[in-house]
């Protein structure tokens, strides 16, 4: 197994930034938008966004969530071993609220599809975007598309995209990992 630095700390922090900024060209003051953090590793992604969105460019009460999709997914039943849900947290109104999907990676469309499905439960948006932090490209099984990409990266067969969040591993990059067909 090899690995390849993507990111570094201070791309991801140049990136983040941009991504703020183009939520606010498009959303302004957030009154009728809501983050939704896709569990597990969107919600670090999500928490960054909505405290540079209030710290650095004083954008006050965004409504952030978090939405476990375990059991929306159309794989859950194709494993042997047990499934542990994470922990959906939505305490705000959705119906006819922009929702603004946010996950690390955005790899075969699948955790999307099941994110679309699991938001309906808890009311009808009036728009849903997708923001994530990598796109791979060439890998997807659904026509799904982000609105807002950090990096745009093209991982093939043995590659995997590994964002690293310093909250949960104690450091902010995006690495290419490559595994030999042995291990």
């Amino acid at each position: 197994m090899s690995q390849k630095i993507l990111l570094t700390s201070k791309e991801v922090d140049i990136i983040l930034h941009r991504l703020a900024c183009q939520l606010i060209e498009k959303h302004l003051d957030f009154s009728d938008t809501i983050l939704i953090g896709i569990q597990p590793r969107g919600i670090y992604l999500a928490e960054r966004l909505k405290a540079l969105l209030e710290k650095e460019y004083k954008i006050n009460d965004i409504s952030l969530g978090f939405l476990d999709i375990t059991f929306f997914r159309d794989d859950f039943r194709r494993t042997d071993k047990p499934i542990e849900a994470n922990r959906t947290q939505i305490d705000f109104i959705v119906e006819d609220k922009k929702v603004i999907f946010i996950d690390d990676v955005l790899y075969t469309g699948r955790s999307i599809r099941s994110a679309l499905t699991a938001i309906q439960s808890f009311g009808r948006p009036s728009e849903i975007e997708l923001l994530v932090l990598i796109d791979r490209r060439f890998s997807r099984h659904l026509p799904i598309q982000p609105d807002y990409r950090g990096r745009q990266v093209d991982a093939i067969n043995n590659e995997k995209v590994k964002v690293s969040w310093q909250e949960q591993d104690g450091e902010d990059a995006v690495y290419l990992v490559t595994t030999t067909n042995n291990q």
